[in-house]
């Protein structure tokens, strides 16, 4: 069994899968709060399956691109639930699974591959392109939605919610949730997610920059 979550968005989304079947999901409102919401929901939905931590085969986290404090919270608890269970923790582009859930659920529309564009706010998005079978093609990458939304292959996303003009797509409008980690783990297991490390994808420089150093007069062996 794989136990996935992702926290890259405010919204917080737990699996456990058993090959290609969902055995149960969780989702909470993350916003700002994602280490209050993730650990009770992940021991409820291990005591609800039954299942204990050292029994799973893997844990699959999503690694964005997406927000700082969430993918932060998201990856620490995978190293520290990986070390203390002794299994296997693998990280997985986030994006990638709303690839792989829209092919999945919309074959026929995604004969020539989908765009995933996901709002990153600042005025901006994050993007990445696949092939029709979900596989990573291009990116992840962030700039402008008028230049990220233009595709000739159908766009799904948050971003398309947030910039309608931009971003116009014929799908449908479930196609635009939040990445949802049942396909992610699902994604991995059969092939169509690579699997990486667990270094977040944050394609641009937080807000808050470390200082430049102690001011002159504060520095050792200086006199007042």
């Amino acid at each position: 069994m794989l136990l996935a979550w992702d926290t890259s968005t405010d919204e917080v989304t737990l699996a456990l899968v058993d090959d290609d079947r969902v055995i149960g999901e969780r989702r909470g409102h993350g916003a700002r709060r994602h280490a209050e919401v993730l650990t009770p929901l992940i021991s409820e939905l291990l005591a609800e399956a039954g299942a204990h931590g050292p029994d799973l085969s893997a844990l699959v986290v999503g690694v964005g691109p997406g927000a700082y404090t969430g993918l932060r919270v998201g990856l620490v608890t995978a190293q520290t639930l990986a070390w203390t269970w002794g299994v296997e923790a693998v990280g997985a582009c986030s994006l990638d699974a709303v690839a792989v859930r829209t092919v999945a659920q919309h074959a026929s529309a995604c004969t020539d591959g989908v765009r995933v564009v996901a709002d990153a706010r600042r005025g901006q998005v994050f993007a990445a392109t696949y092939d029709a079978s979900g596989r990573l093609r291009s990116g992840p990458v962030v700039g402008d939605p008028a230049s990220l939304c233009a595709s000739d292959v159908p766009v799904v996303g948050s971003a398309v919610l947030r910039y309608p003009q931009a971003c116009a797509s014929t799908l449908p409008d479930d196609s635009h949730a939040a990445p949802q980690a049942a396909w992610l783990a699902r994604g991995v297991v059969a092939g169509l997610i690579g699997r990486r490390g667990l270094v977040p994808l944050y394609l641009r420089q937080p807000d808050v920059t470390m200082g430049a150093g102690a001011k002159p007069v504060l520095q050792p062996g200086r006199s007042s």
